[in-house]
């Protein structure tokens, strides 16, 4: 069977374009790296962290951000548990509401109760 290397991009519904690109690039320190210009009009964001090995994909989709608003579509892998803790530092610091931090299957740290503007959760997750 042909190899499969892993998770090339996550693609995410979302209302307002501008207001997530705002909300992904200061809360979580992605950059855009492309912009989808469909019609003249923009449709969707691609988004990676500085190393490009997280990548999300941000489309115009405002019934699909809806139906997801509350549920946690996607965990963001951290390497450390320690900087699962650093993360939500950053996020008090940015005054952004989280749940907070519980223990994970195997032991590790996830931070749980992040949302997006859509209320797509996002969760931080270290073994």
């Amino acid at each position: 069977m042909p190899d499969l290397s892993g998770i090339h991009h996550v693609k995410l519904p979302v209302s307002d374009l501008n207001r997530s690109r705002d909300w992904y690039t200061s809360v979580l320190g992605l950059r855009v790296e492309i912009e989808f210009i469909e019609e003249g009009a923009l449709q969707g964001l691609a988004l990676a962290d500085e190393e490009g090995r997280l990548r999300l994909a941000l489309r115009l989709d405002p019934a699909r951000a809806q139906a997801l608003s509350g549920f946690d579509l996607v965990a963001l892998e951290v390497s450390q548990r320690e900087d699962v803790k650093a993360w939500r530092e950053r996020l008090d610091d940015l005054g952004q509401p989280h749940g907070g931090l519980l223990t994970g299957h195997n032991g590790g740290s996830v931070l749980v109760g992040l949302h997006d503007p859509d209320g797509i959760e996002i969760r931080l997750y270290a073994q």
